[in-house]
């Protein structure tokens, strides 16, 4: 319970002192936008960082090299909370992460995450739905990675396990041909969710897998992309789970 209570109350701490600095931030964006985006990520990050060593996370990071410099769509498995304190800890780029529309009504925490371009989804309504989708594709194309978990939520049991992947999401990647990048994480369902609320010190695997270009794609696996996707992420779950 101890690494989870200094968590608790880093984070609490950082939504507090953090208010000055929407006001900062959003001087800085009426002079230079693309300076307040980035260093609202790094500050962000800054925090994810901290997070992740008070929870006592060891990773074992594997392809990142896999990444272009250019807008993709990250694709990944979802077994924890702590799965996007990881990954985006480790965006070099701008990335708005879809999260589900239960967020945005998190006091602070949901102003950095509009500040980070994040999107809320409301997996009930298919026409908001739809909405959300297609601001991501518009992000795609001004820039700006997205990155969503497709399971819809976190998968549970023991490892390799996944959920089916929802289709919605790789719209944006067929339709603004965008790399697709898959995220395999390994064992950070160990970290917090196996023995709630307890946190315990894990050593994790994240693998980036090469980047998958849509219109590249036999006409079948693109028309079934997301268990194309899906099978990709399985086999390299099913690869690395010894090197946990």
């Amino acid at each position: 319970m101890f690494r989870f209570i200094c968590i608790a109350i880093f984070l609490i701490l950082y939504l507090i002192l953090s208010i000055p600095i929407f006001l900062v931030e959003w001087i800085i964006g009426k002079f230079n936008r693309n300076l307040r985006d980035y260093s609202s990520l790094r500050f962000v990050q800054w925090a994810f960082r901290v997070i992740i060593k008070m929870a006592g996370i060891d990773m074992t990071i594997i392809g990142e090299e896999n990444v272009p410099d250019e807008p993709v769509l990250f694709i990944g498995n979802h077994r924890s909370f702590f799965d996007v304190v990881i990954t985006y800890s480790r965006c070099k780029r701008l990335t708005g992460y879809i999260a589900k529309k239960e967020m945005e009504h998190i006091p602070l925490l949901s102003v950095w995450m509009r500040y980070l371009y994040c999107l809320f989804l409301n997996r009930d309504n298919p026409k908001e739905g739809l909405k959300t989708i297609l601001q991501a594709i518009d992000y795609i194309k001004r820039g700006v990675s997205v990155c969503i978990f497709p399971e819809g939520t976190r998968s549970k049991g023991e490892e390799p396990t996944m959920l089916p992947f929802k289709d919605g999401a790789f719209k944006i990647a067929t339709k603004t041909n965008c790399a697709i990048v898959p995220i395999s994480l390994n064992n950070t369902y160990t970290i917090f969710e196996k023995q709630f609320p307890r946190i315990k010190k894990t050593h994790v695997v994240i693998e980036y897998g090469k980047p998958i270009y849509p219109n590249e794609l036999d006409p079948e696996d693109k028309k079934h992309i997301g268990s194309y996707v899906h099978n990709i992420i399985m086999e390299t779950l099913q690869k690395n789970i010894h090197l946990v």
